[in-house]
C-alpha cells in the first residue's frame, strides 16, 4: 500500500462517512435522536455547526480504517472492509455511547443502545469503500 492509495482511500472514505452521517443522523434517525435526548438542553449545533471540524473528523475516522486495514489487517476488498468497518463502528459506538450515557446527559439509554448500530452502519459503508480503494490495482 503506497501513499497515494492511503490518501485516495482516506478521501473516499471521508466522503462516504460524511454522506452517511448526514443521511443517518439528519434524515433517517433525526426524530429518534431528538426524542431520545438526555436532559441537557440546547447541546446540538443545528444552525451553527463547525464545518471544518466535522469534515476533519470524518477524514480522521476514514484514516483510522485505512490504517487498521492496511497496516494490521490486510483488508483490501469491498466485503472485507464492510464487515471490519461495521464491527469496528459497532464496538466504538458501544464504548463511546455507554461512557457518554454514564457521564453526561446528552442521550437517554435507548439512544445509547441504538446509536452504536447506526454508527456501525456508517462505518460499514465507509469501510467498504476504504477496503475497495485499498484493493484497486491488485
Amino acid at each position: 500500500m503506497n501513499a497515494q492509495q492511503r490518501i485516495l482511500a482516506t478521501l473516499a472514505g471521508a466522503v462516504v462517512s460524511f454522506i452517511m452521517g448526514f443521511l443517518m443522523y439528519a434524515v433517517i434517525f433525526e426524530s429518534f435522536f431528538t426524542n431520545n435526548g438526555g436532559s441537557a438542553a440546547n447541546v446540538m449545533k443545528t444552525d451553527d455547526m463547525v464545518w471544518w471540524a466535522l469534515i476533519l473528523g470524518n477524514v480522521f475516522m476514514a484514516y483510522l480504517l485505512v490504517y487498521i486495514f492496511g497496516k494490521w489487517a490486510n483488508i483490501n476488498t469491498f466485503s472485507g472492509g464492510l464487515m471490519a468497518g461495521g464491527m469496528i463502528g459497532l464496538i466504538m459506538g458501544f464504548g463511546y455511547d455507554l461512557v457518554g450515557y454514564a457521564t453526561a446527559n446528552v442521550m437517554n439509554l435507548t439512544a445509547a443502545l441504538v446509536d452504536p448500530f447506526v454508527y456501525g452502519i456508517m462505518m460499514a459503508a465507509t469501510g467498504s469503500v476504504v477496503g475497495w480503494m485499498l484493493g484497486r490495482g491488485k
